[in-house]
């Protein structure tokens, strides 16, 4: 230890104080330079943390109808890479964009239009149901819903479903009735009636008469959904899709696509559209069930196929695909060796307790958060047909977001109880264009980005009714598959730092400023977003009127949000969706924007690193100067030879 301090002391006396500082100076930022190879932060995905192709538009929200357990603009970035084969264009279909995101609602929505004029409902997209219904004006047992009610009597063009021989009546026999009971114990109850649907005005399809109910009672989920109502795309009379096929106007298929994990929106198309080369099909056989069924008949997990009797999901009603349901449910024998199978896959990983304590959710920490990266964690799936083709998961479509844990993720698969039936719900075709082809009796499947599906069929321009003799017949509509928009940012994506509204509320400003907090926890909610992201930036008098500016920031850490973010919370202003209480009186829309985020000098960007350097500059030249100090004290310590004759400093006397 002796020859250290030698050495040290040695260094310090030959080297110039200043050229220390400069050394260890450049050293400490070429350190910091180092550490990413470029000086800048790393970069982030594109994804949105939060929790958007006849295509209606997808919105997603709590409990549906069919659910076993509710859990609750940048550059043209479409790349095209192959076209699709020509499909029948003589018939119109409805492009209908799809809104919400699966895990935080809990369902889909699409905006659909009944009566004259037309009035507005959020339905939730349900292949599990055989009716449309929406809360009727008169309805004594409905609850608080995202639109005003329908009211029959504002509809010049309504006229109710008169009883006969194929309905149920009501007591009066004036008026068909119908009622549903699904699976979670909720119910809905109404009368029947006709008027004109309308699927939005970007639908190449025209306005159609059509059968819906009005409903006059709804309990459970459905009385306490945000959504209005359902829409019902099942097999059955009263079914939109029968009766828009009874009336030829489309063709006897549609398709469904849901965005992926953490990415809300999608795509519907009412009828049919051209399958791309290579999408993968399964039969399905409209006698043997009234759902929607596919033919499965292996499981595979990291390759290997669970050994189970391909007969466990043929049982009861086989297995079926249901879009109002959430999760999938498998027979019992097949869920224990799905859970062992993908479990023993995942010993690196702490199996945790789930976000809910009401459920025994199947849980691993230690993930990674970017899910451009789940696959290197998580084995890959696969769904084998009876027809040999076979349709690949993604970690996405069997494993949810924990809630509450960084890097967490649950199994997004369950028992079906005791139910011997294979139900497959959102989770599982997310980011997967879902073609249901009942004129051919067969389904579809094909891994896509559905969160810009509806964008690309917008481009693309929907399908011309009817074409002449002398149009050309060849053309093609490009689906290509984009890049999936979990981890990465997309090519082109444009970054919203934050999104800028002003609205105009008529109430004065001495009432209205003390609950602007108030205000802006209601509008977050409403937006769907957390209440600290929605921020007051200016509030201005203007006589009876109240204007304020509001800014909408990228939830928690994030530095902005992805492009499906925004354009969902775009979509709800715009369209009015935002519905205040009473107290709050009406308010305008007056403008909105989105911005960037913000551009941040070279020291803006640079200032955690060079404060760490210039910190650990600090310490190393008081440790150097530590270290010259003990190594002069242990040369000139007090066992130092000093001559008889040296000055010795007078020393005062101390008192006794």
């Amino acid at each position: 230890m002796a020859s250290f301090f030698t050495d040290v002391g040695f260094l310090l006396s030959t080297i110039d104080l200043s050229t220390l500082l400069l050394l260890l100076l450049l050293l400490s930022f070429l350190l910091f330079v180092s550490g990413d190879g470029s000086g800048s932060p790393p970069a982030r995905g594109g994804g949105g943390g939060s929790k958007s192709p006849l295509v209606l538009p997808l919105v997603l929200s709590y409990a549906n109808s069919t659910s076993h357990r509710g859990r609750g603009v940048g550059a043209d970035h479409f790349l095209r890479r192959r076209q699709l084969q020509k499909e029948d264009a003589s018939r119109p279909n409805a492009h209908m964009r799809l809104y919400d995101d699966l895990l935080t609602n809990g369902y889909y929505t699409t905006r659909l239009y009944i009566g004259t004029p037309p009035q507005e409902f959020a339905l939730i997209v349900d292949s599990g149901s055989t009716v449309t219904y929406v809360p009727c004006s008169s309805c004594e047992q409905c609850g608080n819903h995202q639109d005003p009610r329908f009211q029959p009597d504002q509809s010049s063009t309504y006229e109710p479903l008169k009883c006969n021989v194929d309905c149920t009546c009501d007591d009066e026999k004036n008026q068909c009735t119908y009622e549903r009971q699904y699976a979670e114990m909720s119910s809905s109850s109404g009368v029947l009636g006709e008027d004109i649907i309308s699927f939005g005005k970007e639908s190449a399809l025209e306005p159609q008469r059509a059968i819906f109910g009005c409903e006059n009672s709804e309990t459970g989920d459905l009385f306490t959904q945000h959504a209005d109502g359902i829409i019902g795309l099942g097999r059955g009379q009263l079914s939109i899709m029968d009766q828009l096929v009874d009336k030829g106007v489309i063709s006897d298929s549609f398709s469904l696509c849901y965005g992926g994990m953490d990415i809300g929106g999608g795509a519907m198309v009412l009828g049919g559209i051209p399958p791309p080369n290579d999408m993968v099909f399964s039969h399905s056989d409209p006698v043997r069930s009234p759902y929607y069924n596919i033919v499965l008949k292996e499981i595979h997990v990291d390759g290997k196929a669970l050994q189970l009797d391909p007969r466990i999901f043929d049982s009861k009603h086989g297995t079926v695909l249901d879009s109002g349901t959430t999760y999938a449910y498998l027979p019992e024998q097949a869920f224990e060796a799905f859970r062992d199978a993908i479990t023993s896959k995942l010993r690196s990983l702490k199996q945790i307790p789930g976000p809910d304590p009401n459920y025994k959710d199947i849980c691993f920490a230690g993930a990674a958060s970017d899910i451009s990266q789940l696959s290197k964690t998580f084995p890959a799936v696969d769904m084998v047909f009876g027809n040999g083709e076979k349709l690949s998961l993604s970690p996405e479509n069997y494993m949810f977001r924990h809630s509450k844990v960084q890097g967490a993720y649950c199994l997004g698969v369950f028992q079906n109880g005791k139910d011997p039936t294979t139900l497959l719900g959102g989770i599982i075709v997310r980011n997967t264009l879902v073609t249901y082809d009942r004129q051919n009796e067969k389904i579809g499947f094909w891994k896509t980005n559905c969160s810009e599906l509806w964008e690309r069929l917008h481009l693309s321009g929907a399908p011309s009714p009817a074409p002449s003799s002398t149009s050309d017949t060849n053309s093609t509509v490009d689906m290509s598959p984009a890049v999936s928009p979990s981890g990465s940012q997309l090519p082109g994506q444009y970054e919203v730092g934050q999104i800028i509204f002003y609205m105009s509320i008529n109430v004065t400003y001495l009432d209205l400023a003390p609950h602007i907090k108030e205000l802006a926890v209601l509008i977050a909610h409403e937006l769907g977003i957390d209440p600290h992201q929605v921020n007051s930036m200016n509030i201005t008098s203007e006589g009876n009127h109240t204007l304020i500016k509001w800014a909408i920031f990228p939830a928690g850490s994030d530095k902005f949000m992805s492009n499906a973010t925004a354009m969902d919370i775009i979509l709800r202003l715009t369209e009015h969706r935002v519905r205040l209480p009473d107290n709050y009186g009406s308010y305008q829309l007056l403008e909105w924007n989105v911005e960037p985020p913000p551009k941040r000098s070279w020291w803006q960007q640079h200032i955690v690193g060079l404060s760490i350097g210039a910190l650990a500059v600090a310490v190393i030249v008081l440790s150097a100067f530590l270290v010259r100090y003990i190594w002069k004290n242990k040369i000139k310590g007090p066992g130092t030879y000093r001559p008889v004759d040296a000055a010795v400093p007078e020393q005062e006397l101390q008192p006794l």
